[in-house]
């Protein structure tokens, strides 16, 4: 797996991608620690499907960890969907995640699919925690982290079969990403993600969208952009998911436990308002 490593000054180009390195670095939230503690695999992204009610139930007690688990099941089935959408992947194939978080898709990937994975994110914080992840899975010889710039990963052209971001669009440019995702898929490669990007039938960032990008420092883009940008790139869509219904009920029990974070009422104005959409955008490389 060579790789032409970037220089320290390129991986963090401007004060934003500092600001944001920064805030991943110190981030400690339980919503992503305590859910990741179930079973070993660490998310950074949201949930999808029903929730079973009656976590809400039974002994007091026992509450918590039953709605942990629940949401933990939820995030967990949110990265299947979008690894289900990742085409027909082979042990030999090298699959990107972009902006990796603490690995979880990635090792979800490498145990679906058995193939390499290389995971970027400009905090140094999350590269680390997942490369010891990494070892103690006994996958390291696959499943490798990196502290690049996913506008600029120094990977080889052509060199990944598939590629995706999880909940991750909304820290840079469309255009200068999608590049880059261009450059690294082979021809026909697939290219997938999921997304929260405002509806332009709204016009513009609703108050709601607005509270969303002021508590994650990112800058959510309309829908609108991400197929414009794609078919800037040779990045042609073959499926497209609504899966604004289907997150609701994440949301629902998330503001119902321990782990709330306080966006959560955002979150759901916003989805139930109409201005905020979830999507799964999966497209090929042509």
């Amino acid at each position: 797996m060579t790789t032409t490593m970037p220089s320290s000054d390129n991986v963090l180009r401007t004060d934003y991608q500092k600001s944001v390195a920064a805030y991943w670095n110190a981030e400690k939230d339980p919503v992503n620690i305590r859910l990741g503690e179930v079973d070993g695999f660490f998310h950074h992204h949201y949930g999808i499907g029903d929730y079973d009610p009656s976590v809400l139930q039974g002994p007091e007690e026992t509450r918590e960890a039953r709605i942990i688990e629940e949401l933990h099941r939820l995030e967990s089935a949110q990265a299947q969907v979008l690894i289900d959408h990742l085409g027909d992947i082979r042990p030999e194939d090298r699959i990107q995640d972009t902006g990796s978080g603490r690995g979880g898709t990635s090792f979800m990937a490498n145990q679906r699919f058995g193939c390499y994975v290389d995971g970027v994110s400009i905090s140094q914080q999350q590269v680390d925690f997942s490369n010891e992840q990494a070892r103690d899975r006994g996958v390291d010889d696959k499943v490798r982290f990196h502290f690049r710039n996913m506008l600029d990963t120094g990977f080889e052209t052509g060199s990944m079969r598939a590629s995706w971001n999880n909940e991750s669009t909304m820290y840079v440019d469309l255009y200068e990403l999608f590049s880059e995702h261009a450059r690294l898929l082979r021809y026909g490669g697939r290219y997938v993600t999921i997304t929260g990007c405002y509806n332009d039938v709204t016009g513009g960032r609703s108050k709601a969208v607005s509270r969303i990008d002021e508590h994650y420092t990112c800058n959510v883009h309309p829908r609108s952009a991400y197929f414009k940008a794609m078919a800037a790139n040779n990045l042609v869509p073959i499926s497209v998911v609504d899966l604004t219904a289907d997150t609701i009920p994440y949301w629902e029990l998330r503001a119902q436990s321990s782990v709330a974070t306080g966006v959560e009422d955002p979150f759901l104005t916003a989805y139930k308002e109409g201005s905020f959409h979830y999507l799964l955008i999966a497209a090929d490389k042509v």
